[in-house]
């Protein structure tokens, strides 16, 4: 069997074991609209773990931080770490709290607290995030299968290939299908990147060899290549996302219970704090054997070189993490949908088979207006962050006035001009109204919150 044939084995193979996964666990989805959005409530400390891991580690934090490793050097890696340090605070403080409120979104989360004009800004800005997020992981799933298979696969082709296996799969099981397909997908992609990367190293030389020929003075240097600003900026940024994220907050709210929630995100984080770096290695390795090509494709033309076995499976898992976090990301925003607009605004009374129904439906439309955003998005960690930003307390005036009045940028990044902004508005709120938030639906036993429930 050549190369190609061997290549296209190996994705076919892996295609094939994620539609099986989801067919697998298919009954258990379809029991209920909560089973197919949360799981039903019955995540594991491991699935919590592997879907925060699967969501965080996808096209960003590999083809992502290995394009931008090609440019600057090994600080690039600081961005997978920072989703790392964002979901370990996220275990820390708001995790157990989110999972005992039982709610469904974030949105309904801003109406209890506030009011409904609340819900609908925080669902307008939590779409909107998560599409750009969405997008880029077509680009890269795109990336991925043109250096696996590049004479099957253009940049574009590997996009529609990825959409179909990504709205597929959310389709069929979704929360179920996204966690039980993490376990695979997280298990090959870490033992795939690290067997990679060991040999690769070898191949360069040792470290020693690519720290002399390391194409600047900053390639290897953790901190200087992005600059500390730039580090600090991205650990506020993700620890904001994992605290306000519907994707993620998603993952909290389908664990069974709220210690499994803050174990799995505590664990999780620990888990991602490393694979940046290792990315990033890889990036350097890339810009000095193959200097003249894009950095978008420099992890997947790197890995391309060992063993066609080996690369194959290695560039498929890097693959299927796009798939882990795509779907996640896709299952969230239909929840969206489904549940803060379709329910609220156009069908209350609708029964659960219908809102199943209606869930599906926009898996599929999201699945596709993503899509069409990714054939028009160029630099995947740039792009990431510009969306990224949108999710201090849904700060969009903030950002708006950033982006069209130069004088209001004092500070290094937008992300501190809306926290200041938030935390100014959210204190003088708490100060001026005294109103609790409802706790209606808060029906976790008391085992699980240490306290008798709340009705």
């Amino acid at each position: 069997m050549g190369t190609t044939g061997i290549q296209v084995f190996i994705i076919l193979v892996y295609i094939g074991v994620l539609f099986g996964i989801s067919w697998y666990v298919k009954h258990k989805a379809a029991a209920s609209t909560e089973a197919y959005v949360l799981a039903g409530r019955k995540l594991t400390t491991p699935l919590i773990m592997v879907s925060i891991v699967g969501l965080a580690v996808g096209g960003a934090s590999t083809i992502g931080v290995a394009e931008q490793a090609y440019k600057v050097g090994l600080s690039a890696g600081w961005y997978t770490a920072a989703w790392g340090i964002g979901a370990i605070v996220m275990g820390l403080t708001v995790a157990k709290k989110y999972r005992q409120l039982n709610i469904t979104t974030v949105p309904e989360l801003l109406e209890r607290y506030y009011d409904r004009r609340s819900m609908v800004a925080g669902i307008g800005c939590q779409v909107l995030v998560q599409l750009v997020i969405m997008s880029l992981q077509y680009v890269a799933g795109g990336a991925i299968l043109a250096a696996l298979m590049p004479n099957i696969f253009t940049p574009v082709t590997g996009m529609l290939t990825s959409a179909v296996v990504f709205i597929g799969i959310t389709l069929i099981g979704g929360m179920w299908s996204a966690s039980q397909s993490n376990v695979l997908n997280v298990t090959l992609q870490y033992i795939g990147i690290t067997v990679a990367a060991f040999l690769i190293l070898g191949m360069a030389g040792g470290i020693d060899v690519v720290a002399i020929q390391a194409p600047s003075i900053t390639s290897m240097d953790l901190i200087s290549g992005v600059g500390p600003m730039t580090i600090v900026t991205w650990i506020v940024v993700l620890i904001t996302v994992n605290v306000s994220l519907q994707a993620i907050i998603q993952i909290s709210l389908g664990a069974k219970d709220v210690q499994t929630a803050r174990k799995g995100f505590i664990i999780g984080g620990l888990v991602m704090l490393p694979v940046g770096f290792i990315a990033a290695l890889l990036g350097v390795i890339a810009a000095e054997m193959y200097p003249a090509i894009s950095p978008t494709t420099a992890l997947p033309k790197l890995i391309m070189s060992l063993n066609p076995w080996i690369a194959g499976v290695t560039l498929a898992s890097l693959w299927a993490a796009d798939v882990s976090t795509a779907c996640n990301l896709l299952l969230s925003a239909a929840t969206l949908y489904s549940h803060d607009i379709h329910k609220q605004f156009i069908d209350p009374n609708m029964s659960d088979k219908k809102y199943m129904t209606v869930t599906r439906i926009s898996v599929l439309l999201l699945g596709l207006l993503t899509l069409g955003f990714a054939l028009t998005i160029s630099g995947i960690i740039s792009t990431l962050m510009a969306g990224l930003s949108l999710m201090t307390a849904f700060a969009v005036i903030v950002l708006i006035a950033w982006m069209f009045v130069p004088a209001v940028r004092v500070l290094p990044h937008v992300i501190y001009a809306e926290w200041i902004v938030c935390a100014v508005t959210f204190c003088g709120i708490s100060f001026v109204s005294k109103k609790a938030i409802a706790t209606d639906g808060l029906i976790e036993e008391a085992k699980t919150v240490g306290a008798p429930a709340q009705h």
